[in-house]
């Protein structure tokens, strides 16, 4: 959900750069937006039930549970009382810990453009040869003249 208002979804079209974590942020970029995210005043609740009509809190225990691959229940056992203060930071350190590797070999990748392009073209050659026989039952079904495949050099 979006970092700027808890009950929309996180999105490339908002106008604010900041309502969401991008996969090609650093990790600087990472922890200031979740620093920055919006919050209540109110300390996090220690029950599920404590999120309700808390659209921030509930958000933002969602992407730490989701990024530590556990539940909002845990995550408020852990924290519950806690005011965002506490959870933040802890929230932005989980962050950077999984999202900043993506980022890193995102860049990595686009600064070789021509390992990119290997890559497209084994993807090509491996689907073509997939695709070939099935083309070629439906070329002669249809009653269409076969030419022989040219290989790019």
């Amino acid at each position: 959900m979006s970092l700027r208002d808890g009950s929309k979804k996180m999105s490339k079209s908002d106008a604010s750069d900041n309502s969401r974590i991008n996969l090609t942020d650093d990790a600087d970029a990472i922890a200031q937006k979740v620093r920055r995210a919006k919050t209540d005043p109110e300390a996090l609740p220690s029950e599920i039930e404590g999120l309700a009509g808390r659209p921030e809190a509930d958000n933002l225990v969602g992407i730490f549970a989701a990024l530590n691959d556990t539940t909002r229940e845990a995550v408020l056992k852990e924290y519950g009382g806690a005011q965002f203060s506490t959870f933040k930071p802890a929230l932005a350190d989980l962050a950077v810990e999984r999202l900043a590797p993506i980022a890193a070999e995102m860049r990595r990748l686009t600064a070789d453009p021509g390992h990119i392009d290997a890559v497209l073209a084994g993807g090509a050659e491996r689907a073509e040869a997939i695709a070939a026989p099935t083309l070629d039952a439906v070329k002669d079904i249809v009653g269409f003249v076969r030419r022989t495949r040219l290989k790019a050099v």
